[in-house]
């Protein structure tokens, strides 16, 4: 397979806006860049699969450019559903920087930031030298911009697509570059971009764009979001466990798409876990490989045995082979119950609802059921206490082989 009939296979084409695409990915070196707004302090695991678009094509002799969004993020990209909150300046600048050193420790791309192009943009010149160019009636049939009609949208959000185009612009006069790629809700962005090259350059001008599907889960809502919240990329906000945990809580329906989109196994790989899924689905092999193969890429082997050790501590329930960092990301994502210190077990589970009663508790201790902090315990009266705590004046509860609780005493 050449590298674009690649891209196709993994689903990671959308639409292109020129047939030539494909020989220029297959047979040309060109620089090409993506973009992102400085809107948080990390990139979350929905920006993974675009990061990677970049990393493929740089192995194949392309120059990737990554964009930060001083100038835009200011402005912000419209949303389907209503206006963005505005940053602050000191804020934007916190989460640029952050992007910046993310991006550069976790692939090395070429770094631009589009403020450095648009902050001595006068307004007299901005409206002349390119609002001029763009027509109303193409902008407003943008599919974006026709879904916020309605509910309306502001003069401010309305220019987005302006600056975006003045950024491909920009890159291709100065770089050279010659194709930009982002997800599929970018389209309108990218062609009016290429609109602009060509209105200042003349129609001969080569240039292109590239559009990527977004991730989904099978239910149709957006990738990234676990019941903690987003997914970051930052080690700090989601730990390499809690991002093995993640993708390895992926449905048996989405599983080899995700290994296609997120990973740089082969096909012969892939093909052969999507055997194992359908002979054997509960050894659950597809979505062990999909989360060692993230976490490893993205923070390391040393990471990805860490996590793995957590993972196999608690199946087997074997606490105390964690060390106090392990320990800490362990319970990090746990659901937790507050819990009066200095309580008998058997009035710890009813009080907290894990037993229904006195009674059933009873029978889950002395049937060897309980343990506490991945000792078997078998004493109704023994004492919970803050003494005892596993990490964080937390104590886990764990019954049977699969159920956890994290108690916090109090």
């Amino acid at each position: 397979m050449e590298l674009f009939e690649e891209l196709e296979w993994r689903g990671l084409i959308d639409n292109v806006t020129s047939p030539e695409v494909k020989d220029v990915i297959n047979k040309e070196k060109v620089t090409f860049y993506i973009g992102t707004d400085p809107t948080a302090d990390s990139l979350h695991i929905g920006h993974y699969s675009s990061l990677l678009m970049a990393k493929r094509l740089q192995q194949h002799g392309h120059h990737p450019i990554m964009l930060v969004g001083g100038a835009t993020g200011f402005i912000g990209d419209p949303k389907a559903t209503g206006e963005r909150q505005m940053l602050t300046p000191e804020v934007l600048k916190h989460n640029f920087d952050a992007l910046h050193d993310q991006i550069q420790k976790l692939f090395g791309f070429d770094m631009v930031n589009n403020l450095d192009w648009t902050k001595d943009i006068t307004i007299i010149d901005f409206l002349r030298d390119y609002g001029k160019l763009f027509n109303i009636t193409y902008m407003l049939n943008k599919e974006t911009v026709k879904k916020r009609l309605e509910s309306g949208i502001s003069y401010t959000e309305f220019s987005y697509m302006i600056l975006q185009s003045l950024d491909f612009y920009t890159l291709y006069k100065t770089k050279n570059c010659t194709l930009q790629i982002g997800g599929q809700d970018q389209w309108g962005n990218i062609t009016s971009g290429l609109e602009l090259i060509r209105k200042k350059c003349g129609a001969d001008a080569k240039a292109y764009g590239l559009t990527m599907p977004l991730i989904t889960k099978a239910d149709g809502t957006k990738f990234g979001k676990s019941e903690t919240g987003t997914v970051w990329l930052d080690p700090e906000k989601t730990s390499p466990y809690d991002l093995y945990q993640f993708l390895f809580n992926t449905e048996d329906a989405k599983v080899i798409e995700y290994l296609k989109k997120l990973t740089f196994l082969t096909k012969e790989e892939i093909d052969a876990l999507e055997v194992s899924l359908k002979e054997a689905p509960h050894k659950r092999e597809a979505q062990k490989a999909l989360a060692s193969e993230v976490v490893r890429d993205l923070h390391g082997q040393e990471a990805l045995d860490s996590a793995l050790k957590i993972t196999n501590a608690l199946f087997r329930g074997k606490l105390a082979d964690l060390d106090t960092s392990e320990r800490h990301d362990a319970v990090k994502n746990m659901e937790k119950t507050s819990c009066p210190d200095n309580q008998i077990l058997e009035d710890v589970l009813v009080n907290t609802h894990i037993a229904s009663s006195k009674r059933e508790a009873r029978e889950w201790i002395k049937g060897n059921s309980i343990s506490v902090n991945g000792v078997k315990v078998q004493d109704v009266h023994a004492i919970i206490s803050s003494k005892d705590a596993y990490v964080d004046g937390c104590v886990i509860i764990r019954r049977g082989k699969k159920r956890y609780y994290c108690l916090e005493l109090q």
